[in-house]
């Protein structure tokens, strides 16, 4: 049974109400699909985003039954499906029925849990103005169908969707820019302040080494050169992390910049051509900085060896050294809170890094990154 038109105006005044007040990408899905199904006679929901090689991913998932949901959703996770293909080609520009899907087909033919007769779906494209996003898709039980009017009702929950996206994506880049901003603006501080205050220590700590005649004074002007010069590396290497230099160059000459600065002989091998995405490029930058700093600080050497191989669809950047090597222990519990971040880092691009390293025979670090 249809909802009436007043219903419909309600659902999409909360929907709407929703949208606006939400920030998170995910929690903003979620929580339009559930009001849809709690509002219409929908049942079950999911989202794809789409990026522009056709590559689909779910966002948003609601009352999925068991055949669906099973390993992770793993039916809609995996392979290939008509509204992805017709989206991907452009031929899908309106909230549509479709005839047949292949993810539903499969779960239904490997009996691993129940389908909830849920035979069919709608799909329409999530998009504000021209910029497109993903699709929306929706099902019930024993619906092959759905009507002019619940279609209607699915473009314009898909509209609201579309502009939510847009305007939390415009946030974020704000918010990055804000980042750059901000982190540029402390570096020149620390540039302007600490890091001449630092070097001025230093000169006059070596003017004390060469102008004391007293061995016992002479000692003690030259540990302060050293350790002043020890903090002017360490803030040198802070500004970098603030304000990469060379990165507006190229990946590449970023990280083997970085590592100059460190005193560190970087040798380099590329495979493929190194057109990323800014994110992923100062995602492995960063990386690449915290293990270039623990080869300084912990390997013993000041020679590494950089490998990075670029694909249709990952990168693959690969830091040895020949330095002391370490033992992880028997639960591969991460060592340091660098590594931590490092592992963070990827994992927030959808990649991971993995380490390998034993006593005396340095270590290799591993970082694959999808694009």
């Amino acid at each position: 049974m249809m909802l009436s038109e007043h219903s419909n105006v309600i659902l999409l005044k909360e929907i709407a109400e929703l949208l606006n007040e939400e920030t998170d990408m995910e929690r903003m899905l979620g929580g339009a699909i559930k009001k849809l199904l709690k509002g219409s006679n929908f049942e079950t929901a999911w989202i794809f985003f789409i990026d522009e090689e056709g590559k689909h991913r779910l966002m948003a998932q609601e009352n999925l039954p068991t055949a669906l949901e099973e390993d992770d959703c793993r039916h809609l996770q995996k392979g290939g499906c008509w509204c992805v293909k017709r989206y991907h080609d452009g031929d899908l520009e309106k909230a549509s029925n479709i005839i047949a899907c292949q993810r539903i087909e499969n779960s239904i033919s490997e009996k691993t849990g129940d389908h909830g007769r849920i035979t069919h779906h709608a799909t329409v494209p999530l998009q504000s103005g021209l910029e497109k996003f993903g699709l929306l898709n929706i099902a019930a039980p024993n619906t092959e169908r759905f009507s002019a009017d619940e279609l209607a009702l699915l473009e314009s929950v898909a509209f609201q969707i579309g502009s939510a996206i847009k305007r939390i994506g415009l946030t974020r880049q704000e918010q990055e820019l804000a980042l750059v901003t901000e982190r540029n603006r402390l570096a020149r501080d620390l540039h302007d302040s600490v890091n001449q205050l630092l070097f001025s220590v230093t000169l006059t700590a070596r003017g004390g080494v060469e102008m004391s005649g007293d061995p016992i004074i002479k000692e003690t002007f030259s540990d302060i050169q050293h350790l002043t010069q020890e903090a002017l590396n360490e803030m040198r290497a802070l500004i970098w992390q603030l304000r990469p230099k060379g990165l507006e160059s190229g990946l590449l000459e970023g990280i083997k910049g970085y590592a100059d600065m460190l005193g560190l002989e970087l040798e380099t091998k590329v495979n493929g051509v190194i057109q990323l995405p800014s994110r992923t490029e100062e995602t492995l930058f960063r990386i690449a900085q915290e293990a270039l700093n623990n080869i300084r600080k912990h390997a013993g050497t000041d020679h590494g060896q950089l490998f990075l191989s670029v694909t249709s669809t990952d990168v693959l950047l690969v830091l040895k050294d020949d330095g002391r090597g370490f033992i992880m222990d028997e639960n591969h519990t991460i060592p340091s809170i660098g590594m931590l971040s490092m592992k963070e880092r990827a994992k927030s691009e959808g990649g991971t890094v993995e380490w390998s390293s034993e006593m005396d025979k340095g270590t290799e670090i591993l970082v694959r990154i999808p694009y």
